[in-house]
């Protein structure tokens, strides 16, 4: 028998032996596995402490050990395994996934070499399709415990980060969790020019006759009160109206009508970066009772609790730059108001409702290109009739007898989004409302009714300044 081949039978017998007393290795982090056309050695020189070792399944590399190897320790012979072949010489298997150790010993007992071994799953199909897919992306693919892998790195955009993740994800199959931790470089900034545009009309119609009187005939008296509620909107007019009096009979002629427009126009502009989210609200917070403290517990001495809702005009979007100039934008604008349809009242305390136009969606568009959030139109419209059954009926003597309630709500809500991809702009580029301002001397102020002086641009030499009439700058009316 030669000299190679007691050694292998030694480490053969070591492996039955020692396999039988491996415990469990620490959780190691994966590094990328050694790949290539051919398995490189592992070269040690003289240094004997442990190593890590990552190995992919169905994987081997090949070490060389400063020594003669007499005896071989495998902790766990079902995740990795050695073979040794020559002397100094031996190969490192990876068999299933999971975490184990091996050293190498010489014929005194002494350890030449140890490595922690970490076996995952082979990534390098993944990394090569990642490699000819994103070509200016420097991604590392890690695996993580035994259905889990890792995208570390960075790429150049948005969109290459997450071509990345969807063919990782693909390529890794079901039961594979994929983190995305891949960084973007020149991470893109989105400036958001916002309209919020919205037009109400209102009409509102009150028509009704208040009867109060007696009638007697005898010893027999009759009297009525008829009264209008306008149950559809609180009678708007109290105290006014006709009145005519005959016999004891007084009869009250009640009758409004009103037109009113509303318009509200909001245009915020706001700056995200790729990826991250920008709110804006135009409006208020108004008190809602949310509970009851009191003090002591189960006392009548209660303190209602407040808490502040918002409304008004918000905006909320989402940019992400997909290429140069194209960007995926999530919009969510809402227009919000205080109204006593459906309000609460509890005491003395009155929680009004909102009412509520709301627009969400998400679009691909280009820097510069506008998006209208249009057709959102509502047309509400309620009448009611209240008098004496029967009576109110009646030709002509009827409508003393009735009243009419009428309310026409019409609104119209649109929004126009323009988003631009932008870049920083030096301080001395930008110019602010008051630059230049100057206030006006008493005497303009007192006899001319003057607030500010008049300006040209800031900076602007005088001596090169064309002739010009009338007022220039920034004036106040």
């Amino acid at each position: 028998m030669t000299k190679a081949t007691s050694v292998r039978t030694a480490t053969l017998a070591a492996l039955i032996v020692m396999s039988s007393l491996a415990g469990a290795a620490p959780t190691l982090a994966a590094d990328p596995p050694v790949s290539g056309r051919y398995a490189s050695a592992v070269q040690v020189h003289g240094d004997k402490a442990t190593q890590f070792l990552p190995l992919g399944v169905g994987k081997s590399i090949v070490v060389d050990v400063p020594g003669e190897i007499k005896d071989v320790l495998v902790a766990d012979p079902k995740i990795a395994n050695a073979v040794v072949r020559t002397s100094q010489r031996a190969y490192i298997i990876g068999v299933a996934v999971g975490q184990t150790n091996v050293y190498f010993f010489d014929a005194n007992g002494r350890q030449l070499m140890g490595f922690d071994i970490a076996v995952t799953r082979d990534l390098n199909g993944i990394r090569a399709a990642l490699k000819r897919a994103v070509p200016g992306g420097n991604i590392n693919v890690e695996g993580l415990g035994a259905d889990g892998i890792v995208l570390t790195g960075s790429a150049a955009s948005q969109l290459d980060a997450q071509q990345a993740f969807d063919i990782a994800s693909r390529l890794a199959g079901d039961g594979t969790k994929v983190i995305n931790g891949i960084a973007v470089r020149d991470r893109d900034q989105v400036m958001l020019k916002v309209t919020v545009a919205e037009v109400r009309r209102d009409v509102i119609k009150q028509l009704g006759v208040d009867l109060n009187g007696s009638v007697s005939a005898g010893q027999a008296v009759l009297d009525f009160a008829n009264n209008n509620p306008f149950p559809i909107n609180q009678p708007l007019v109290t105290g006014n109206g006709i009145r005519l009096s005959y016999r004891g009979v007084d009869a009250t002629l009640r009758a409004m009508e009103r037109a009113g427009v509303v318009r509200t126009l909001a245009e915020p502009t706001l700056t995200a970066i790729s990826g991250e989210s920008a709110t804006f609200l135009a409006g208020g917070e108004f008190p809602v009772v949310s509970s009851v403290s009191c003090s002591p517990p189960g006392s009548n001495q209660c303190s209602p609790l407040v808490a502040f809702k918002k409304f008004g005009v918000s905006l909320n979007f989402t940019p992400v730059v997909l290429a140069e100039g194209r960007i995926s934008l999530k919009v969510l604008t809402e227009v919000s108001e205080l109204s006593t349809d459906g309000a609460i009242t509890t005491g003395s305390i009155t929680v009004p409702s909102l009412s509520v136009r709301r627009a969400d969606t998400s679009v691909e568009i280009p820097s510069g290109g506008s998006l209208a959030l249009a057709g959102m139109i509502q047309d509400q419209t309620k009448q009611q009739l209240n008098g004496l059954p029967g009576i109110m009926n009646l030709p002509v003597l009827g409508a003393l007898f009735k009243s009419r309630d009428y309310i026409n709500h019409q609104t119209e809500l649109m929004v126009l989004v323009t988003p631009y991809v932008v870049r920083p702009v030096a301080r001395k580029d930008l110019s602010k409302p008051d630059d230049g301002f100057a206030d006006a001397s008493d005497p303009a102020t007192s006899l001319l009714g003057r607030f500010n002086r008049l300006y040209g641009i800031p900076g602007q030499d005088i001596s090169q300044r064309k002739p010009y009439r009338g007022n220039v700058g920034f004036i106040l009316d």
